[in-house]
């Protein structure tokens, strides 16, 4: 009997030899044990696979996202500024118009200046055009004065006749212009449309001013 064997005990109940019996655990539940750390892995690669994907798909979009918020720009209203002035031009009394007929209907010059006399305008010489202008003015007319008219008799006297080309000269008074009438005019504008131009260009042209964000 070896010493091994509980008093009492014999027979089959036994133990000989120097060897003691392992304990093996189960082959199956190794195996799920295995399966479960392999699906717990597949699906970290799996989730850190479509973070990957959606960072590339959607990288730009997030970078123009954060350049749109961030380039949050104030964009300009057309309203006048507060401290904008009307302009000060000279009144149709003010400004001395020679009235020329450069087409070869008569009569024009003298019917024109008539008109513009009725409006306020004062009139200087009236007659045919210089050989250098006689037929050939292509549009309703020319309004010929000096360099320092361009923004004062000049536009005035261009509300009457839309259309007119402008030009100027080295003539010395600004407050005197010259109206040559073209082979294409047919008559002044009525005297409630040039009232309207004439108040709309006295008005202050408008600045932008701040508004509000868009984002």
């Amino acid at each position: 009997m070896s010493m091994l064997t509980p008093p009492g005990m014999g027979g089959k109940y036994r133990i000989t030899g120097d060897k003691y019996p392992r304990m093996r655990r189960s082959r199956g539940r190794s195996r799920i044990v295995l399966a479960v750390v392999a699906s717990v892995v597949a699906v970290g690669l799996i989730g850190w696979g479509t973070l990957q994907l959606i960072d590339v798909f959607t990288g730009g979009d997030k970078a123009s996202a954060a350049g749109t918020t961030g380039d949050c720009r104030t964009r300009p209203s057309a309203s006048p500024s507060p401290s904008a002035s009307p302009k000060v031009l000279p009144k149709p009394g003010q400004v001395t118009v020679n009235v020329f007929n450069a087409t070869p209907r008569s009569g024009l010059a003298k019917q024109t200046a008539d008109e513009l006399k009725k409006r306020g305008f004062t009139i200087g010489d009236v007659g045919n055009a210089a050989k250098e202008y006689d037929k050939k003015v292509k549009g309703p007319g020319l309004l010929l004065g000096a360099r320092t008219a361009t923004d004062a008799a000049l536009p005035v006297l261009g509300t009457q006749l839309p259309g007119a080309e402008l030009k100027t000269d080295g003539r010395a008074r600004p407050a005197t212009v010259d109206l040559i009438i073209g082979t294409s005019f047919k008559q002044l504008t009525t005297k409630a449309d040039a009232d309207k131009a004439l108040a709309a260009l006295a008005k202050p042209s408008p600045t932008p001013a701040a508004s509000k964000k868009h984002c």
